[in-house]
């Protein structure tokens, strides 16, 4: 829904720095590469030893290098290439996966709140299942580009969740990860119903 509101802004901020990228030799693979290895180097590095705002900026900043390989590929003259595309679907996984395992081993080891591991499990696993839904509807010929949370919301709420607890904001951990939990399963069935009718006037 976020990407949708705000890729226009966005690009006029990232387009010039993605062209900038591409004079001095780097290419979209090599960005999207980069930004997932920091990611996950920071996701496992740091929340697990409960360093939970060093955590929140480092993988904060290298997620927002996924903004960057889209405005190199648009400074070379395109939209990018099909493995590119294709690598980029798979480092957002793989980053996705590494931050929302490194947040539940938080919560269930070093915070030791199983109720808390809980939610983050439930995220982890929606969250998964969530692009996996729209990849593999799109492979049948039918689409599920529909949902509350995508891939820059989820983001958000668990970072700003995970921030502000390690600020020392009560519960503000607490409130992300369920409220997350919640919107992520409506999200996996939005999609699953929008698969279910495109397949319905398909056949029809």
């Amino acid at each position: 829904m976020l990407n949708i509101f705000a890729r226009a802004s966005v690009n006029r901020v990232t387009d010039p720095m993605g062209a900038w990228l591409v004079r001095i030799g780097l290419t979209p693979n090599a960005m999207t590469v980069i930004g997932t290895l920091g990611a996950v180097a920071g996701a496992v590095w740091f929340f697990p030893r409960g360093q939970l705002v060093a955590g929140t900026f480092v993988v904060w900043g290298f997620a927002m290098l996924d903004l960057l390989d889209g405005a190199m590929a648009r400074a070379k003259g395109g939209s990018g290439t099909k493995f590119g595309a294709v690598l980029d679907s798979s480092c957002d996984r793989i980053a996705d996966g590494t931050l929302g395992a490194a947040v539940a081993w938080y919560c269930l080891a070093v915070a030791q709140n199983h109720l808390l591991g809980a939610a983050a499990l439930i995220c982890l696993v929606s969250g998964q299942v969530i692009s996996y839904v729209k990849a593999r509807a799109e492979s049948t010929g039918l689409t599920a580009d529909v949902g509350i949370v995508e891939r820059a919301e989820r983001l958000i709420i668990t970072l700003v969740g995970t921030g502000l607890y390690g600020l020392g904001v009560p519960y503000a951990l607490h409130v992300a990860l369920w409220l997350l939990a919640v919107l992520s399963v409506v999200t996996v069935i939005q999609r699953l119903v929008a698969v279910w009718q495109g397949a319905q006037e398909a056949n029809a």
